[in-house]
């Protein structure tokens, strides 16, 4: 037999060997389904949704985005008008009438000492009752997931049994106490009472979170030589930056934006700076060239540590989730 016969059973010039036929693409069926080369059908929804994931979404995205953010917007912008204007109209008139924008209302918020002093009030209650309740919250934490002592699961339980009690429960026995003890409407007494509710929480996720840690690296660790301390200080504490950094921002925002425990335990001649623009509310009114710039400046300093810390707030809630 020469080479130039054809093979019994060969497919003809043109024709797949596996269908005897010619290739064809893949085309959609009679239900409105395409064929994919695998073999896989994608159906109408998922073609629209694979069409429509760019950018229409996005757009819709940023559009919602810029509706949430209309308020601060808003915000920001009435604080950069004058009083007259502020009475005259809405703040978007600033966009058909930009000589609007002033920063004197900024300069009249400087020069108000109840402000000002507010400012230094908060700043006063909020970084000790963060640093407590991190650094407290840490030690309880790490004592929880890897340390044996008498009685340890009862006291977590109890831990954890704390996370239901409101505040308005321990308002009046805890300001008897505060005043029994002299720490009533002083700074000292915030603080205090922050830590005690914050701590729950902090001990609750850094417990979760440390109980994460292998336990093959904290033996290796003792292998060494390394004491609980040492332990805790070059182990623990690096692996569990994410988780203490976001408990860290947690409880930074809480205590700085709250507003009814500083109006209880909070010195009435020099309260913190929510307590200072409800005052200005109810004395004045119509100042709302000094309250507008004061709740912006109130509600930046917060997003800005936010944000300062954000790539650490993020790793500490994925890292929850996956595991």
């Amino acid at each position: 037999m020469t080479t130039d016969e054809p093979v019994i059973g060969a497919a003809p010039p043109g024709r797949s060997p596996l269908t005897a036929g010619p290739t064809r693409p893949a085309r959609a069926n009679r239900r409105g389904r395409a064929h994919r080369p695998g073999g896989e059908e994608r159906s109408l929804p998922a073609r629209v949704s694979a069409r429509l994931g760019g950018g229409v979404v996005r757009a819709v995205l940023v559009l919602v985005g810029l509706f949430w953010l209309m308020p601060t917007i808003g915000l920001l912008l009435s604080s950069l008008r004058g009083a007259d204007d502020i009475a005259a109209s809405g703040w978007w008139q600033v966009f058909t009438k930009p000589s609007q924008l002033t920063f004197e209302n900024y300069a009249h918020l400087l020069d108000n000492h109840v402000i000002t002093n507010s400012l230094l009030s908060t700043v006063m209650i909020t970084v000790p009752a963060t640093l407590l309740v991190v650094v407290i919250g840490s030690f309880a934490g790490y004592a929880f997931a890897w340390m044996e002592f008498p009685g340890r699961d009862w006291w977590f339980i109890g831990v954890v049994a704390l996370l239901v009690v409101p505040v308005q429960v321990a308002l009046i026995p805890v300001s008897r106490l505060f005043g029994a003890i002299g720490i009533f409407e002083t700074t000292l007494g915030v603080v205090l009472f922050h830590v005690a509710f914050g701590l729950p929480f902090a001990i609750f996720l850094l417990r979760n979170f440390f109980a994460e840690i292998p336990r093959e690296l904290l033996e290796a660790a003792r292998l060494d030589g390394a004491g609980e301390i040492r332990l805790f200080t070059r182990v623990v504490m690096p692996l569990g930056g994410p988780a203490i950094a976001s408990l860290g921002i947690f409880q930074f925002l809480w205590v700085w934006n709250d507003m009814l425990v500083a109006l209880v335990f909070a010195d009435s001649k020099n309260p913190p700076i929510t307590v200072a623009l409800q005052q200005q509310v109810r004395q004045f009114g119509n100042n709302v060239d000094v309250l507008a710039p004061g709740a912006f400046l109130s509600m930046i300093i917060p997003l800005a540590v936010f944000f300062a810390f954000q790539r650490q707030f993020v790793s500490g809630v994925m890292a929850g989730a996956v595991k």
